[in-house]
């Protein structure tokens, strides 16, 4: 079991460093220290602060008394995915290591990531309250014209211009890039970063295969009700999103009861949701 524990140790540092390297929405992980830990295992818990406004000044009375709220609010995660994969000893011995060394790495760079982005995506993209809009953006002009409509939306809205990140299409964006050089970008100033995202991963609603019969190849697809998006806004402080278990397993084949075979497992249980008083922070723009 030692041997397990240590090869383990060895292989979750590569692993997250394969989920940062690759995930396109890592950048709005919340910081941990925001969220503790819920009662049950797929809870967390969310400092929620809330206060009153000013008012009147009295010079004979003085200060209006004001209140603070800050309480702690119980969010539960809704993200639980997970795939548990064997390599025979002999295949992982004719192969150098190679069946089982790059199982992991490759998971997670082609099946789990992909799935992550695609269901935050989708999970912004369904909440009732933020700004969408749909149309077809035909060409760079449109698009920059789009994108500029989008930020004079979010800041007569108030919303602060730091920590705004663009999600658009490489299409969309290679529009734009190939426009006459005398035709504005400054628009592209107005965000902390710019993200190309596949249109593979970039649906206003997904549907999660089950991995089970009739499903076997598990994964996803578009939801037969989403649309492709065109490009995202997302203010990073207007989402929740943090990844409360990531639990690669590894057992090896002398504690293996069932064959002579390595087993690889894989479990990611997080949430992506949003703030009911920010939701402004969030604006789409998808196809029709």
């Amino acid at each position: 079991m030692a041997n397990a524990i240590e090869l383990a140790k060895a292989y979750v540092p590569l692993l997250d460093e394969v989920y940062k390297l690759a995930s396109l929405t890592s950048e709005l992980d919340g910081a941990p220290e925001l969220a503790t830990q819920g009662a049950n295992a797929n809870e967390l818990i969310i400092p929620m602060l809330d206060m009153q406004g000013l008012g009147d000044y009295s010079r004979n009375d003085g200060y209006v008394k004001g209140d603070v709220t800050l309480k702690n609010e119980t969010v539960k995660c809704n993200f639980d995915r997970g795939r548990m994969f064997t390599v025979d000893s002999m295949d992982d011995l004719e192969t150098a290591g190679i069946a089982f060394g790059r199982l992991a790495g490759e998971f997670i760079r082609t099946k789990v990531v992909p799935e992550l982005d695609a269901f935050r995506f989708a999970s912004y993209a369904g909440k009732s309250g933020i700004t969408k809009v749909s149309g077809a953006l035909a060409d760079g002009a449109a698009v920059i014209a789009a994108l500029r409509a989008a930020t004079t939306a979010m800041d007569e809205a108030e919303v602060p211009i730091d920590q705004r990140y663009l999600y658009i299409t490489p299409t969309l964006h290679g529009l734009v890039q190939d426009m006459d050089t005398t035709k504005s970008r400054e628009v592209f100033q107005r965000f902390a970063a710019i993200k190309d995202v596949p249109q593979t991963r970039f649906y206003t609603a997904i549907e999660q295969k089950t991995g089970k019969a009739g499903e076997e190849a598990g994964g996803y697809a578009k939801a037969t009700d989403g649309a492709e998006i065109n490009f995202m806004i997302v203010h990073k402080p207007a989402v929740i999103q943090f990844p409360k278990h990531i639990a690669p397993k590894i057992i090896t084949p002398d504690v293996n009861q069932d064959s002579d075979a390595y087993k690889f497992g894989y479990r990611n249980v997080g949430i992506a949701d949003t703030y009911a008083n920010k939701v402004a922070g969030i604006y789409l723009h998808h196809k029709a």
